[in-house]
């Protein structure tokens, strides 16, 4: 059995000892917004230390707890912060827990992430349904593929499921909730962009970008899990006044203005999910 499978059903096996029972739907936590786990009822906290070959996450505003219990009427696993490539994870390490989530019965993912706007509509605190990607990582999926877990070439034409956005967009028109809608710009970092860069990216198709997300889509994908991704974002990547910093502190700050909203658009999504 490839190694990679072993550690992943060895991961699986500890969390289902610990739970008792199979979640349905994934989620994935990014920067400042690991409040939505403060809405799952009945929750299992567990630290990331005490579930085999799981890693620490690092960066600013992440915890390192895998949360299970109940969301909108359904069982649900939440990673209470992720991991990054530019951690010095390789990327095997930064999609694990997209792995076990597999093997625990997932079928559906929701990944957030904290964004810059590159396009110039954009403010601060906006959610931007990720429509789709353009990826400047390195793919998880190099190497020997585990057939066990999907094809060698998995289709991404629809990497992000249309009726997940549709249903986004019909359950925030009845709530009053503006969302945008663009392509998300999936970069190592850990330094943020240039202003040479993000107008290249923004002329090339981009409309926000970050550090994260890309390679969890591509490996839930390849198992052939649903996936709907959302951005909030956390500063304006395209008005570069002479006092323009990005800062790893405003960024998070931005993302947990938001974290209300996007709890209850993801609540009531899961709570609608077939």
């Amino acid at each position: 059995m490839n190694d990679w499978i072993t550690k992943y059903k060895e991961a699986t096996r500890y969390i289902t000892s610990v739970v008792g029972f199979n979640p349905e739907i994934g989620i994935v936590l990014g920067s400042g917004l690991s409040r939505l786990a403060n809405a799952i009822e009945k929750p299992v906290v567990i630290p990331y230390s005490e579930i085999p070959h799981f890693k620490a996450a690092t960066a600013t505003g992440h915890k390192s707890n895998l949360i299970l219990g109940r969301l909108g009427g359904k069982t649900v696993v939440a990673m209470q912060g992720r991991f990054h490539y530019y951690e010095g994870y390789t990327m095997q390490e930064v999609t694990f827990p997209i792995r076990v989530m597999h093997f625990l019965g997932v079928k559906t993912l929701m990944v957030s992430n904290a964004a810059g706007g590159i396009n110039p509509s954009f403010r601060v605190g906006d959610l931007m349904i990720i429509k789709d990607h353009i990826n400047f990582m390195p793919n998880p999926l190099i190497g020997t593929n585990l057939d066990e877990l999907g094809p060698r070439f998995p289709d991404m034409t629809r990497a992000y499921d249309r009726p997940l956005i549709a249903l986004a967009h019909d359950i925030a028109q009845k709530r009053g909730i503006p969302l945008r809608e663009g392509v998300y710009v999936g970069l190592t970092g850990p330094s943020y962009e240039t202003p040479a860069e993000y107008a290249f990216f923004g002329h090339h198709g981009g409309d926000a970008v970050g550090m994260s997300t890309v390679p969890e889509v591509i490996v839930a994908r390849h198992c052939g899990m649903r996936v709907f991704g959302m951005s909030v974002i956390s500063n304006e990547a395209h008005n570069f006044a002479a006092d323009f910093v990005n800062d790893g502190a405003d960024v998070v700050i931005a993302a947990d203005k938001a974290a209300d909203t996007m709890c209850g658009l993801f609540t009531e999504m899961i709570a609608r999910i077939e």
